[in-house]
């Protein structure tokens, strides 16, 4: 962001409208308001945000200047959160006014007003969050859709098995597959479905622009509206580029659906559901294109980073990883792979999957909130307009609540192995798992089937498989890098860079009943989810 601020500096002596009394106030510091690093006139602290990771100077300046702390971007106030107590209070207890979004000149351009993440706090959106709801609840996964993650994963075993070095690509066509089946009716067979291609290509650049550190000048200084583009960083031609590549592959998807009902096919899709009650619910084309594209991009990588985390993990601390699957041998033999009716059975992979999203959080950051009306916070004044982020990084690694928490130990979850939304919707915000899935109003609401399938994934594949370090052509080890400078893409997302693993099959007993369970999934369910093309 630093040659963003030299930018803004040089704009400043050209804005001849703007008094030197208005000029200097922007950025300034009101005592009344919460503590936070010094700023400069216009700019605030914006000269002071990393163009990379910026949750971890967020965490740094969490401990120098408090657990919520204000800074100053431009035009914008910014509170940044990493207290716990404070998460339950203003997020949940307070969700009524926490729970709106700032305005975003990159969403704006890109999905317009009717997207279900970015839309403000109202009407709107508790519709569409019905909507999600209704279908994406603990009992409607349960009831509906367990048949289709445990199949899907069945093949993504599979796919472990004959193209192990292909381990960076499996979970996410799992994932994507599992999106694609629920929310359109269409499967993705393999990484190299042109729909898995496209969907990965422009969700690299969108969620690349939507990184805190990206936000463009005119979401602080809404005159750089009035500048050429190509002055302020391009954004408007990069954001209707990504635009564009997302309406054609939206299109052709509900292009497909739609002729698929007309020919009298109707599956038990997401889409077919939110067609059929259009009419009463009377909702857009265009904001039911929105609210399934808004769930297919959120729960496609998302879910397939973390498990990729907990592959590392695995790779890397071979004694966890013998612990849980002694533990598992005990509930499954080698006949058949774990099943969500094993959970209860299985605390130390609860255990896990939890400590793969506290440690390496793929949301770093939260979506910004919007505060839409002034509030009084531990004795200092928030005004209304206030951006609220929370700092998930900061609150998953606070010394208070996790020692050590740079390490990863899953026995620091001993006796906490219920379901995150347990924890998320508790009183008891002190006992709180993680923060891997928001909070308040506005906590992930695919939470019932992202915690599912993630429990399910690392079962299957613990199951299955060693993960171990990979060697080099003269036998060294090759190491992983899980420093989260380094080791990680820069974006919205905190996604693993590509890394070595060895994947090995536990045994060939374990190979025939992977073969055997794919097999049926492909009679049992994969026909019911074919494309039509």
């Amino acid at each position: 962001m630093l040659s963003l601020c030299l930018l803004l500096l040089l704009g400043v002596g050209t804005l001849v409208a703007v008094s030197r009394y208005g000029a200097l106030s922007i950025g300034a510091r009101n005592k009344r308001f919460l503590n936070g690093p010094p700023s400069l006139p216009f700019i605030g602290n914006m000269h002071q945000i990393p163009e990379r990771k910026a949750y971890l100077l967020f965490t740094k300046w969490a401990k120098e200047y408090g657990d919520i702390f204000m800074l100053r971007l431009g035009s914008r106030t910014t509170a940044v959160l990493t207290n716990r107590r404070l998460v339950k209070e203003l997020f949940d207890q307070k969700g009524a006014i926490y729970s709106s979004r700032p305005p975003s000149y990159i969403s704006d351009l890109i999905v317009g007003s009717d997207h279900v993440a970015f839309v403000g706090y109202g009407d709107l959106w508790k519709r569409l969050r019905k909507e999600v709801y209704q279908y994406f609840m603990a009992s409607m996964c349960e009831k509906k859709h367990m048949r289709l993650i445990e199949a899907e994963q069945a093949q993504m075993m599979r796919d472990f098995l004959v193209q192990p070095e292909q381990h960076m690509v499996h979970p996410e066509r799992m994932t994507n597959s599992v999106m694609m089946s629920l929310l359109f009716g269409i499967r993705t067979e393999s990484h190299e479905t042109p729909h898995f291609i496209g969907l990965v290509e422009f969700l690299k650049q969108w969620f690349a622009l939507l990184a805190f550190e990206n936000i463009p000048p005119v979401d602080y200084f809404p005159i750089f509206t009035w500048f050429p583009d190509s002055w302020v960083g391009s954004w408007t031609q990069r954001s209707l580029k990504i635009k564009s590549c997302k309406e054609i592959f939206y299109e052709k998807l509900h292009s497909k659906v739609v002729a698929r009902r007309g020919a009298g096919e109707k599956r038990e899709s997401f889409l077919d559901h939110l067609l059929d009650g259009q009419e009463e619910s009377g909702f857009s084309d265009n904001q039911i294109d929105l609210l399934a594209s808004a769930l297919l991009e959120a729960g496609s990588s998302t879910t397939a980073s973390t498990i990729l985390v907990f592959i590392q993990a695995m790779a890397l601390n071979p004694a966890i990883q013998q612990r849980a699957q002694a533990l598992i041998d005990t509930v499954c033999g080698e006949d058949r792979s774990p099943v969500w009716s094993d959970y209860s059975q299985l605390p130390y992979i609860s255990m896990i999957v939890k400590e793969s999203i506290r440690w390496r959080p793929v949301g770093p950051v939260g979506v910004p909130r919007r505060l839409i009306k002034d509030d009084w916070v531990d004795g200092k004044f928030l005004p209304a307009g206030t951006t609220v982020i929370l700092n998930v990084w900061g609150l998953n690694h606070d010394e208070s609540a996790f020692s050590e928490p740079g390490t990863f130990n899953p026995d620091r979850y001993e006796g906490r192995s219920k379901l995150a939304a347990e924890y998320a919707s508790s009183p008891d915000y002190a006992n709180r798992d993680h923060y891997g899935y928001g909070s308040g109003r506005r906590i992930c609401p695919g939470i019932h089937l992202a915690e599912r399938t993630l429990f399910m994934a690392v079962a299957k594949l613990l199951w299955a498989f060693r993960f171990e370090l990979d060697r080099d052509t003269t036998g060294n080890l090759i190491p992983i890098d899980t420093d989260p400078v380094t080791g990680y893409i820069d974006g919205l997302s905190l996604d693993p860079k590509p890394f070595a693993c060895r994947v090995t099959p536990r045994s060939k007993a374990r190979e025939e009943t992977i073969l055997r369970e794919v097999a049926i999934a492909n009679v049992e369910v994969f026909v019911k989810y074919q494309d039509c093309e």
